[in-house]
């Protein structure tokens, strides 16, 4: 059957970037609520939906789809007041159900459900955070996948919703007050919010705002605006204690930000808002861990590629006077949690597997590791004033494991407890297997890649492969499980290969540079080789290997089939 696609516009759009002229004929397509973008795409539809409608196995296929996909999903228990909570989806629910329980191994009852908000499910609950008694919990809600926010108030006893509602919400901090009388948020000027879900527009001067419950927006307090730095962003948090404001200001994906703090009164807020500014640049990045009085712990990449633990004084806060508690190591540290007032637990990504390790706090001394299979740590919880945690484990082949880990007790030898299985009918990881292969790039770097497949493959040649990629932003791609990739493994003898090129953040700052900017074409070359290794090892061969990528992978795998055809052959692109 041949295909007869639409023929798309050719707008006369040309600009001049670094002194180069650059045609951008299809300017026009950005825009996706315009009638002529929404008239392209329903010219393709008309071609591709009769031909899906006609395939002869997309019953079959949508069976095998559900299966696979109808299980029960639970994120890691957490404790706030004298409730604990947990996320759960029973399969195939468009959004997670907030549940709660008087114990961790009692009946959880629902405590909020987003399915309930709209007929379609397009209304979700993204980030919730719980008042210091944990009475009352904010919470956001979004709509069509909108990056803006409405916060919304609700008491956790009796489940009643609060009159607050707080509006023009984007990329928003929530941080309550320890005296549980209101928090601080962020907002916009009022925007055009018309076209949700499908906005491309940036927005500017975003401010600080602290909000007293039972008032109205309009009263709220203006903590920090910055009129003559539209583009940068405010955020915060108070620290465990409650005496201390620290106020994060970004701009851009890089990642560093400025340090201000502000002290707290016990009740209310201060008079006015005089911050010290603790790092008052943009050459590294500031994350608060834990304090011990006025002594603050932050997770740093001061000249420290792969991050590192310091303290800083707020009474002594000058630079020469921080103090390296955790040095940099050769992999990754991604994140910290501190539990039971002084223990560490450190997440390091290590070849773009994550280990955990418990520390004490104030020396940084490791206490022990904690015996995990390779894989990545996808839930976390846990909290100074715990004397536990859960965290959640996944890997290509295993759809996640809860473990428990009981720190209340002795100073070492803290054990992790399976706490719950995930469990897929029909599904058995030990018939799957994944190997982690290092392929060498056009410039001679050595670059990761996983190859997840059935244990009885045959390496002849003949396996269809799909190879996905991202590299970009400093983000790390890691073992996770995927539902619609399993069926491709388990019913059609597929290959999965998930490349970890430059320009993410698996190997630190260095490598996210590497593939960035005037180095992008490192990250073309990194998954061009890494196609050239798999039908060299026998994996697959040109005409049976599919390239997929979202977002900036779109990026990739637009690049790619116009650079290079594999081997001689062309890349099928998804």
């Amino acid at each position: 059957m041949k295909l007869e696609y639409p023929a798309p516009r050719r707008c006369d759009c040309t600009e001049t970037l670094h002194s180069h002229q650059v045609e951008d004929p299809y300017r026009w397509m950005e825009d996706p609520d315009a009638a002529e973008t929404q008239e392209y795409v329903n010219a393709q539809n008309k071609i591709t939906m009769p031909y899906l409608e006609e395939c002869c196995v997309k019953k079959v296929f949508h069976e095998k789809l559900v299966d696979l996909f109808d299980f029960p999903k639970q994120g890691c228990p957490f404790k706030r007041g004298d409730k604990f909570y947990y996320n759960f989806n029973s399969g195939l629910q468009n959004q997670y159900v907030l549940h709660q329980q008087d114990t961790p191994d009692s009946p959880g009852e629902v405590f909020l459900d987003p399915n309930t908000l709209s007929e379609d499910g397009t209304i979700s609950s993204g980030c919730t955070r719980f008042s210091e008694d944990g009475k009352i919990m904010a919470y956001t809600l979004s709509v069509s996948g909108s990056d803006w926010k409405t916060i919304k108030f609700m008491r956790t006893d009796t489940k009643e919703e609060l009159e607050d509602v707080l509006e023009h919400v984007k990329f928003s901090c929530l941080s309550w007050t320890h005296d549980n009388k209101g928090l601080f948020y962020n907002k916009y000027p009022k925007a055009d919010t018309s076209d949700l879900g499908t906005e491309t527009n940036s927005n500017i001067h975003q401010k600080l705002y602290y909000h007293r419950l039972g008032t109205s927006q309009s009263e709220d307090v203006l903590c920090l605006e910055l009129p003559e730095e539209p583009h940068w962003m405010p955020g915060c948090e108070v620290s465990d204690c409650g005496t201390i404001l620290l106020v994060y200001i970004s701009k851009g994906c890089e990642p560093v930000n400025k340090l201000w703090v502000h002290d707290l009164p016990d009740q209310g807020l201060p008079e006015q808002f005089n911050f010290t500014k603790i790092v008052d640049n943009f050459d590294a990045e500031y994350d608060f861990i834990a304090n011990k009085g006025r002594v603050f712990y932050l997770k740093t990449n001061l000249k420290a590629d792969r991050y590192k633990l310091i303290s800083v004084d707020l009474d002594n806060p000058s630079q020469e006077n921080w103090k390296e508690i955790m040095a940099e190591k050769t992999s990754v540290l991604e994140w910290i949690g501190c539990v039971r007032g002084n223990l560490l637990v450190t997440c390091y990504m290590e070849d773009c597997v994550n280990r955990l390790y418990i520390h004490q706090l104030e020396s940084g001394s490791l206490i022990q590791a904690v015996d995990l299979p390779p894989g990545s740590i996808v839930g976390y919880s846990g909290r100074s004033k715990d004397s536990f945690m859960y965290f959640k484990f996944m890997s290509f082949i295993n759809p996640g494991v809860i473990y428990y880990m009981d720190l209340s007790k002795g100073e070492d030898n803290f054990t992790a407890e399976v706490f719950k299985e995930t469990a897929i009918k029909g599904f058995n990881s030990s018939d799957y297997v994944t190997n982690q292969i290092f392929f060498t790039s056009k410039d001679g770097t050595k670059v990761p890649m996983f190859v997840t497949h059935s244990k009885d493959l045959v390496l002849d040649g003949s396996n269809p492969t799909l190879m996905y990629g991202y590299g970009g932003f400093n983000i790390s791609l890691t073992p996770s499980y995927s539902s619609s990739r399993m069926i491709f493994i388990k019913f059609l003898g597929g290959v999965f290969c998930e490349v970890n090129m430059r320009g993410g953040g698996e190997y630190g700052n260095d490598w996210h540079h590497a593939g960035s900017l005037a180095s992008k074409q490192n990250v073309f070359d990194d998954f061009i080789s890494a196609g050239e290794e798999l039908c060299k090892l026998k994996y697959t061969s040109p005409k049976k290997l599919a390239i997929e990528g979202g977002s900036n992978g779109g990026l990739l795998v637009a690049a790619c089939a116009n650079q290079r055809q594999i081997c001689s052959g062309r890349w099928y692109v998804t």
